[in-house]
C-alpha cells in the first residue's frame, strides 16, 4: 500500500493494483537520466549557487525570498474577490496590502452563477495569484525550464493564502495532479508534486504522490479547444487505493487552473472512490472560460 511522503526525496512504495489496461510507466536503464530531468538537477544546483537575486526584476530578494519587496507587492500584494468554489474573479473591490504582509483573503463564500447552475465535483478551490503578467513567465520558467527552486515560491504563496482565508478547511492529505508516463519521462518531474512538496511543509499536510494515476497520456488542455477538453480528460485518472480516499478531504495541487476541466475530472474520481471532501489548491487562476 503506498503510502504519503513527509519530507522531499522520501521513498514512496508501488501503488496498488489500478484500472485494468493502465499504461505501464515509463523506464530508463539504470544509470541514465531523462534530457528533462537533467535539466531539471542543473537549475536546481545553479539556484543554490547564485542565490539573492529576484526571480522577476533581478534585483535583491529578501532574506529566504525569491522575490524583491516590490515585485511580491505587484504579485500578492492585492486579493481580489474569487468565487469559492472555482476561484473565478468576482465583481467587488480588491484589497490592497503593505508590501510584505500576507495575503489578505478573498471574498471565499460567495458562488459564481456558474457554480450555482453547474456543480463541479471538488467542492473549493483557493488561488494565490492569477495567471498574468508577469507571474505567468514563473510558471512557464517551473514548467518549461526546470528552475524546481520556484515551486517554493508557489507554495509558501499558497501556504500564505491558505492561512489568510478565514474560515478554511484544510485538507487531510494532499495530492498532486499526476502526468502520464510519457511527459514524466520527458519533462523529468512534475511541477504539481514540487509545489505540493513546498506547501505540504508549510502547512503540515502529508503529501501523498501516488494517491491517483494517470493511466494514459493526454493532450496538454492548453492546446486543446475549449470545447473539446472534457473530451481530452475523461477517463484519465484512476484511483490507487480507495481505502486512501474513503471519507477524508483530498486536497489536489497542480499550479495553474484554467477550465478546470482537468481539476474537475480528477476530483470527480476521488469521489467515485468516497471522498468526503476535495479542494483545489492551484498557484494561478486563468482568466473565467465559459465555453
Amino acid at each position: 500500500m503506498p503510502g504519503p511522503e513527509s519530507a522531499p526525496g522520501a521513498a514512496v512504495a508501488a501503488p496498488a493494483a489500478i484500472d485494468a489496461g493502465a499504461a505501464p510507466p515509463a523506464r530508463l536503464r539504470p544509470g541514465l537520466l531523462s534530457r528533462g530531468r537533467l535539466r531539471a538537477l542543473l537549475a536546481r544546483a545553479s539556484h543554490t549557487l547564485l542565490p539573492g537575486a529576484c526571480v522577476l526584476c533581478g534585483g535583491e530578494a529578501w532574506t529566504g525570498m525569491q522575490t524583491c519587496q516590490q515585485c511580491h507587492a505587484q504579485i500578492f500584494g492585492t486579493a481580489r474577490p474569487r468565487c469559492g468554489v472555482c476561484a473565478n474573479p468576482l465583481a467587488g473591490q480588491w484589497h490592497a496590502q503593505a508590501p510584505g504582509a500576507p495575503m489578505p483573503a478573498s471574498r471565499g463564500g460567495a458562488v459564481c452563477g456558474r457554480c450555482l447552475a453547474h456543480r463541479p465535483a471538488f467542492d473549493a478551490t483557493l488561488a494565490a495569484a492569477d495567471y498574468a503578467m508577469p507571474q505567468d513567465q514563473l510558471v512557464l520558467q517551473l514548467k518549461f525550464g526546470g528552475r524546481l527552486a520556484l515551486a517554493a515560491l508557489f507554495g509558501r504563496a499558497l501556504a500564505d493564502a491558505v492561512q489568510a482565508a478565514p474560515g478554511f478547511e484544510r485538507p487531510a492529505v494532499l495530492c498532486p495532479v499526476p502526468l502520464g508516463p510519457q511527459r514524466l519521462a520527458e519533462r523529468g518531474f512534475n511541477q504539481a508534486l514540487e509545489i505540493a512538496r513546498a506547501l505540504g511543509r508549510r502547512l503540515d499536510i502529508a503529501v501523498h504522490p501516488r494517491l491517483a494515476a494517470r493511466v494514459h497520456d493526454t493532450a496538454a488542455q492548453s492546446l486543446v479547444q475549449p470545447s473539446e477538453r472534457r473530451a481530452n480528460i475523461a477517463h484519465a485518472f484512476a484511483v490507487a487505493d480507495r481505502a486512501l480516499v474513503e471519507g477524508r478531504h483530498i486536497g489536489i495541487v497542480d499550479d495553474v487552473m484554467t477550465s478546470g476541466q482537468t481539476l474537475d475530472e480528477l476530483a470527480a474520481a476521488f469521489k467515485r472512490h468516497g471522498a468526503a471532501r476535495i479542494t483545489c489548491l492551484v498557484f494561478a487562476r486563468t482568466p473565467p472560460h465559459y465555453s
